[in-house]
């Protein structure tokens, strides 16, 4: 996972709410078995009409949100099933931060195992943040969104920053203490089985 310290780019303003995992990435799109290559579904049925053309009023259709990097939307984001695939198609898409008045807990969790970083803002701040124009700031380590306007402080639990900080997935945290497990498992006794 890489390690997230600082991030400079425009915002896509996605003004909805309630938005769940299946208008993230629809269910028939679920058959890849690695993380990468569901950029292309992201937001599918909203992105493409029944020909597979190209809605050219929604936002992620416009060009000049093409490198945008930062996802600013509406309350109780990511709600629906819990598939993880949702985070895989945000990041593999370009999106490296969320920001949202609020998040369903099991896509919350997902983004910090995958190094996708959502941000919890009031309302009247999301908001404000969405009208945007110019490129904004994310300061993992100082807990900063700075707007050309304006520097705004988000709240972020201290173990979720410091594995973002460092680029630690699931796997990477178990190994910092693989010392002390390879010494465990050499001092345990497993009791035989009758």
């Amino acid at each position: 996972m890489k390690s997230f310290k600082t991030l400079k780019s425009i915002i896509t303003p996605l003004d909805k709410v309630n938005v769940d995992t299946d208008q993230i990435v629809p269910k028939q799109f679920l058959k890849l078995v690695q993380k990468s290559g569901f950029g292309k579904f992201l937001f599918y049925n909203w992105r493409f009409g029944d020909d597979e053309q190209i809605k050219s009023d929604f936002i992620l259709n416009n060009p000049k949100y093409k490198n945008s990097e930062i996802l600013v939307t509406g309350d109780n984001f990511g709600c629906g099933s819990s598939r993880e695939h949702a985070v895989w198609a945000l990041m593999d898409y370009g999106f490296s931060v969320i920001i949202a008045p609020s998040f369903a807990d099991i896509f919350f969790s997902n983004c910090f195992k995958n190094g996708l970083l959502p941000i919890i803002l009031s309302e009247k701040i999301v908001e404000k943040i969405q009208h945007e124009t110019g490129e904004v700031e994310i300061d993992l380590e100082n807990q900063l969104i700075k707007t050309p306007s304006e520097q705004i402080s988000f709240d972020i639990d201290l173990h979720k920053k410091t594995i973002l900080l460092k680029g630690l997935d699931d796997i990477s945290q178990t190994l910092l203490y693989e010392k002390e497990i390879s010494e465990f498992e050499k001092n345990s006794t497993i009791p035989s089985v009758l």
